[in-house]
């Protein structure tokens, strides 16, 4: 229902055409799924879909909220089965180096990239303690015994 409050597909205008939705990114699925299912019910003979980004894959720890990995289409699907999943008749992403040259660069620093770009490599930037155990973790305090 949320869906069809912010979109709405004229009929006129697709009926028999070949379509190509663009959006910002996939992360769930369940959106790009009913926003091609309404231009599909629409009258629409075929339906593509372009993602300006790449593809969400890992959880963001820094203060974007995406659901945990598991939960992330491009986690545990490829570029076909999210396809297959959403029902279009094809399926694209801007790649990793695209989105550094949109930005300016000539490549992405793989020693040192130079954007976090964790939710699409699943390569952070820091230590996820939280994930790594806590036998990894060395605790500073202020309260520790200073010798006086």
């Amino acid at each position: 229902m949320g869906v069809k409050l912010k979109h709405n597909a004229n009929r006129r205008m697709i009926e028999g055409k070949r379509v190509v939705l663009v959006d910002d990114s996939i992360v769930r699925g369940t959106t790009s799924q009913k926003i091609v299912q309404m231009v599909r019910d629409a009258g629409a003979k075929e339906v593509h879909m372009r993602i300006a980004s790449p593809p969400t894959r890992a959880s963001c720890f820094y203060g974007v909220d995406t659901p945990e990995k598991s939960k992330l289409l491009a986690s545990r699907m490829s570029v076909e089965e999210m396809a297959d999943f959403i029902r279009v008749d094809s399926l694209g992403f801007l790649t990793i180096e695209g989105l550094y040259r949109a930005v300016g660069e000539a490549n992405r620093n793989n020693e040192q990239p130079q954007f976090c770009d964790a939710c699409f490599t699943g390569e952070y930037p820091t230590r996820l303690a939280d994930f790594e155990g806590s036998d990894n973790v060395r605790t500073l305090s202020l309260l520790a015994a200073s010798g006086s």
